[in-house]
């Protein structure tokens, strides 16, 4: 039981990382004021991406 809370867990996490990748563009300019967004966005692209990556290693790794 506790392995499935685990799972469900992670693929949440998962799930967070892909919604900052597609859509790092909606966020940035929600959450910050600042001019530039081009980075602001790509650099929360590659921190989902980042996300996602790990939780994915830990969901893979936790058989």
């Amino acid at each position: 039981m506790f392995q499935i809370v685990i799972k469900m867990i992670l693929a949440l996490i998962i799930l967070a990382g892909v919604i900052m990748i597609y859509d790092a563009r909606i966020i940035t300019k929600r959450f910050f004021s600042f001019g530039d967004q081009n980075e602001a966005s790509s650099g929360l692209k590659i921190l989902g991406f980042l996300i996602a990556i790990i939780g994915g290693l830990i969901l893979y790794f936790n058989m």
